[in-house]
């Protein structure tokens, strides 16, 4: 494990894995009042770009590709390294910390060079938000119970961290907008559900190999999700409006969030995609000439074995006339 890796597991942003003692005990809401800047006039600005774990998601990729014109594999490849999705087997991607501060790649001595593209994760900081019903519930048949959403705020208040020193004052809803938080938190919010469902099932279950595969694919690579979509069977298997294809056949956004209706179908059989009646009714008359010919195997098995029987009792002089 490189030196990046091992400093990236102490200290966490996008979903935390331990508590640290930063947090503020304080449970706060969108109404209450935050005290803090940062900006290139404070002593300690860009000190929290290093020594991170910053989680990226499919829209924080799809932006920093853009940003950055470069594709996904080339992105992956250069500024990222692979994780796991915290308490889940789902594979991820976090940023690539330089080997020689172990500071983000982005970040310069003047700032943040792909700012207005930075990372989800970088957006909230100081802010954080807890969600107690975030993994869901499940009753006793394993189906998932819906729960109202009990969300909450909190600040993470760490030493270094001189930006709860200086004079602005804002709500954290009014911090928030200033970050472009509520935009992020409605591209991922699809996304997140599906890790969170994924973490409810507890580490007791597993995803095969070829759905953590496709779920990585989905979620960091849109271009390859688009070839998939419209270079193998996809369509002639599923069923989808002119309208829906026309739009992910030239949209990101709307590809990247209808890869997530195409993964909560697939790993956790949500009713988000519907397969073409003639597909379901050719896959039944599959199975059913499949359980057929096992039946008829069966069938010949048994009628081998009773000759055989009978051979042998004749041999051996059992039957006698």
């Amino acid at each position: 494990m490189s030196k990046n890796e091992s400093d990236a597991k102490v200290q966490t942003i996008f979903g935390k894995e331990k508590n640290p003692s930063s947090i503020e005990p304080k449970k706060l809401t969108l109404d209450s009042p935050l005290k803090f800047r940062c900006h290139p006039g404070v002593r300690c600005f860009t000190a929290c770009c290093g020594g991170i774990k910053i989680i990226l998601t499919p829209y924080d990729i799809l932006q920093l590709t853009r940003r950055l014109a470069i594709p996904a594999h080339e992105f992956l490849h250069t500024y990222s390294l692979p994780t796991y999705l915290e308490k889940t087997d789902m594979p991820g991607v976090m940023i690539k910390l330089r080997e020689e501060d172990n500071k983000c790649p982005f970040v310069t001595p003047e700032g943040c060079t792909v700012y207005t593209d930075r990372p989800t994760a970088c957006r909230y900081y100081p802010v954080g938000m807890a969600d107690f019903h975030e993994g869901g519930s499940r009753d006793a048949d394993g189906e998932e119970v819906k729960t109202a959403e009990e969300k909450f705020f909190f600040t993470v208040r760490e030493d270094h961290c001189k930006g709860f020193e200086e004079d602005k004052e804002w709500t954290i809803r009014e911090w928030r907008a200033d970050q472009g938080v509520d935009v992020r938190d409605e591209m991922n919010k699809e996304w997140l559900r599906l890790v969170m469902r994924r973490k409810s099932y507890g580490l007791q279950a597993t995803l095969s190999e070829q759905a953590k595969r496709m779920f990585f694919m989905a979620s960091t690579d849109i271009a390859t999700f688009r070839k998939f979509v419209f270079e193998s069977t996809f369509l002639d298997t599923y069923e989808l409006d002119q309208e829906t294809i026309d739009k992910i056949r030239e949209d990101d956004v709307e590809l990247m969030l209808f890869s997530f209706k195409y993964l909560a179908a697939t790993l956790f059989g949500a009713q988000t995609l519907n397969i073409k009646e003639e597909k379901i009714k050719a896959k039944v008359a599959q199975i059913k000439e499949r359980q057929d010919e096992t039946v008829m195997q069966s069938i010949k098995e048994y009628e081998e074995l009773k000759a055989q029987t009978a051979a042998q009792k004749v041999g051996t002089g059992v039957l006698k006339k």
